[in-house]
């Protein structure tokens, strides 16, 4: 999955030995030191870094305890890896964690580009299912081999290789996940809440692309956002330079299923639409984390120029900064479903003298009306939702994939036409009573995760669809002056509330 990622210089040994065993401070307040908690209540009066030193001598005094005393011999990395993890578990947040030299190693193969792997963003689930908590698909890269297994955002990850996730930590799962390109993995997936269904992928060379572009008709330029990379605004600004030699009238940005990347890219492609003033900020307890991004002077699309931002729930992170400045600014306006909620940033930290390392959150972003939207999201102006599965249809569903139906029609018919489409739709339309548009676009998906994906389908992408008959039907300026900042959003949610619990 992909954070807001800055390396920063490496740490002193000395403040490694301090985190190494902080894990264990819980064990000797527990055990050794039944008094701690007064004592700590007492250490208030002193200085901060009298109290700190109180802890760092318990830390240590109880990691030596344990080398003397265990009952069987421990080796001084197991302690230390495992007190460096506890101690980021304790912080509670899915973002934070401590880095192994595996860790790193993928780490540094994510942002060179390219990594062996199946091609899934992931994150823990905040639901859960069956009294257990899953891994959540926050998206899947494009042209990789989740993407064309069908997996979608929202899925459920429950096995890998017959290990339920429940009991695995990311890291885990991530290393399950990834290796040597070639070899398979095999999945359990849940849609909902009672489809379930295999899936084998063979791991392949990931290497994550950042644009995809094309005219749509004569007038729209259409740019999809994959990731934020160095290379995206590079990317971005050829796409743009396409549109302008067909002489484009508006433009669509879709950001839907983008989890994220550099936050300064982020800020790069938002300069592109807007004229100077505020593109997001950064607050911190640390004042030196504080910081605002503005756009330059200069803009690449005219302020004229018709803009639509599609996003879903596979949208996070530098894609929400994106999405919230052109919103927030009144640039633009937004269709398709509510995004993520992921407001944070993180910084990796490689730790000296050891092939370790730490990421960790260090501050939280806000968009240019001051709204932190992480676990919230951002609304769309205009929401439009595909169809979506009643139990009945799971079911019905569940039989169809179990089937195989559709992956046999496409391996047998690579390249069947709309004609061809409709009538196994009516077919299987007879035999599993599912909506014949819905089945339709299953088919067309199976189609396209078995070729090279077209850059749209605007045939059976029903929010595609949307923005394009706003931009064409002379309505977009008139639904622009009825949008609303993510402040005013949030100030009218709050007085709703207000009123709700005082009726």
């Amino acid at each position: 999955m992909k954070n807001f990622y800055v390396y920063k210089k490496s740490i002193p040994l000395s403040f490694i030995w301090v985190m190494a065993t902080a894990l264990l401070c819980g064990v000797f307040i527990l055990v050794l030191v039944p008094g701690a908690e007064a004592q700590g209540r007492e250490a208030r009066g002193t200085t901060t870094t009298q109290y700190i030193s109180q802890y760092t001598s318990i830390i240590q005094d109880v990691f030596d305890f344990i080398q003397r005393h265990y009952v069987d011999e421990v080796e001084a990395q197991t302690l230390y890896e495992g007190a460096m993890s506890g101690m980021f578990e304790a912080l509670g947040d899915p973002y934070s964690s401590f880095l192994t030299e595996q860790d790193m190693i993928d780490l540094s193969d994510t942002t060179q580009g390219s990594f062996g792997g199946v091609g899934l963003y992931i994150s823990p689930s905040d639901e859960q299912a069956d009294g257990k908590t899953y891994i959540e698909v926050a998206s899947p890269i494009e042209d990789t081999p989740g993407w064309r297994a069908g997996i979608n955002p929202g899925d459920l990850i429950i096995k890998i290789n017959d290990e339920s996730t429940d009991v695995l930590t990311m890291d885990e799962v991530l290393a399950r996940l990834r290796g040597t390109p070639g070899q398979s993995v095999d999945l359990v997936i849940r849609r909902g809440e009672k489809l379930e269904f295999p899936v084998s992928l063979t791991r392949a060379i990931i290497e994550v692309p950042t644009t995809k572009y094309a005219m749509i008709g004569d007038d729209i330029g259409y740019l999809k956002l994959l990731t934020f990379t160095p290379h995206t605004l590079e990317r971005s600004k050829n796409a743009i330079a396409e549109f302008k030699s067909h002489n484009y009238k508006a433009f669509i940005l879709d950001l839907r299923n983008n989890y994220g990347g550099l936050l300064n890219s982020a800020v790069d492609i938002s300069d592109l639409f807007l004229e100077g003033g505020v593109v997001v900020s950064t607050k911190s307890r640390l004042p030196q984390e504080n910081r605002v991004f503005s756009a330059r002077r200069a803009t690449e699309v005219p302020l004229t120029m018709p803009l639509i931002v599609l996003i879903n729930r596979g949208s996070a992170s530098a894609s929400e900064i994106v999405a919230g400045a052109l919103k927030d600014r009144g640039r633009a306006y937004l269709v398709g479903e509510k995004s993520f909620g992921k407001g944070s940033v993180q910084q990796v930290y490689p730790l000296n003298n050891t092939p370790t390392g730490f990421k960790i959150t260090v501050a939280r972003y806000y968009t240019p009306s001051d709204v932190n939207i992480d676990k919230i999201g951002i609304p769309p102006d205009q929401e439009v939702l595909f169809p979506e599965f009643t139990d009945d249809d799971a079911e019905a569903l569940n039989s169809l994939i179990t089937a195989h139906r559709i992956p046999d029609f496409i391996k047998e018919n690579p390249q069947a036409s709309g004609n061809d489409i409709a009538a196994l739709a009516k077919e299987l339309n007879r035999e599993y009573k599912l909506d014949e548009s819905l089945l339709r676009r299953l088919i067309r998906n199976e189609q396209n995760r078995t070729s090279v994906a077209p850059v749209y389908d605007l045939e059976y992408d029903v929010q595609l669809q949307e923005a394009v008959n706003i931009l064409r039907s002379g309505n977009y300026n008139t639904l622009m002056q009825s949008t609303k900042t993510l402040k005013t959003l949030q100030e009218e949610a709050a007085k709703e509330e207000e009123f709700a619990q005082a009726s």
